[in-house]
């Protein structure tokens, strides 16, 4: 996955506003420390190298934590969610790449896994890292258009 992700991301609050929507980031080193360093470094890397050309979130994006292995470790929030919705997938990634233990079947299997949640707190359903978020847009027009976001 690329960091095309963070752009998609800008992109769907530029479409849908921060009224009835909200993005919200968490970054995490578990997988191949692809978010290394301090959390200031983190953003000093997504405006100069990675997606680069002054790139500056329009989202919030959290502190980085852990979202798999032990659980008295992992944060709150990933906790919930990974409660609440499957796995995207059979697999995870090759063992030679997990930094966590213990591994889980409903652990997030990368970077840029994503969580659509209504307005209420409902979770609505789990996103492979694979999935663009460009391609969550219906989705989030339904949620947004619907009785019971």
């Amino acid at each position: 996955m690329t960091y095309m992700s963070f752009t998609g991301c800008n992109e769907l609050v530029e479409k849908y506003g921060t009224e009835e929507f909200a993005i919200l980031g968490f970054p995490c080193s578990q997988f191949m420390n692809q978010a290394p360093g301090s959390d200031q470094e983190f953003l000093l890397t997504l405006k100069y190298v990675r997606p680069g050309d002054n790139f500056v979130p329009n989202f919030l994006l959290f502190t980085k934590s852990n979202v798999n292995g032990d659980p008295s470790q992992i944060s709150p929030v990933f906790q919930w969610l990974r409660s609440g919705c499957g796995a995207t997938s059979q697999t995870i990634i090759d063992t030679s790449l997990i930094s966590w233990t213990p591994v889980l079947t409903n652990d997030i299997t990368w970077n840029f896994e994503k969580f659509l949640v209504s307005k209420t707190g409902q979770l609505v359903r789990r996103y492979s890292p694979e999935t663009f978020p460009q391609l969550l847009a219906e989705d989030i027009h339904e949620l947004i258009e619907s009785d019971w976001a």
